[in-house]
């Protein structure tokens, strides 16, 4: 027997711990005038990546431990196109052992809730072995703390 699941909604800012800009280009429309629904992903990668690397808890060239994506998910509510400028809020819902579920919301620049949300899950692994790290290293945990929120609320 299939269950039901609660309708997604738009989300106010203020669910967001931490917010960045992104451009979009010209080459993210797609033929119906909008951003395409893949480029969202990607919007999400910066957001969080650039955060990591900023924030010194990611070498992505030399660093022993790397996040692979094991789960992703995106709802749409509102369109975004070029040159919109987007705001990117970021949070951290679950700090796991040696994996990360980073929540994200698209926002177009100055309105009030998002265009889209979504979610990824990170797990930490050995660069080398490609196998689960027993525990987050420390600059990550900083980084990451920061950033976590209770999750979603029901609207």
């Amino acid at each position: 027997m299939a269950t039901m699941t609660a309708r997604a909604h738009a989300l106010p800012r203020r669910h967001y711990a931490l917010f960045r800009p992104i451009t979009t280009r010209w080459m993210d429309n797609d033929v119906y005038g909008h951003v395409n629904n893949v480029v969202y992903y990607s919007f999400f990668d910066t957001a969080v990546n650039a955060y990591l690397i900023e924030a010194g808890a990611l070498d992505i060239h030399a660093g022993p431990v790397i996040g692979l994506v094991v789960e992703t998910k995106c709802n749409y509510f509102a369109p975004l196109a070029f040159p919109q400028a987007v705001d990117a809020g970021l949070r951290v819902a679950h700090l796991g052992r040696s994996s990360v579920r980073y929540e994200i919301g698209l926002f177009g620049a100055g309105e009030p809730e998002t265009a889209a949300a979504g979610h990824f899950v990170h797990v930490y692994v050995d660069r080398a072995t490609r196998r689960p790290v027993s525990t987050l290293p420390p600059a990550l945990v900083a980084a990451l703390e920061p950033l976590q929120v209770p999750a979603w609320p029901t609207p």
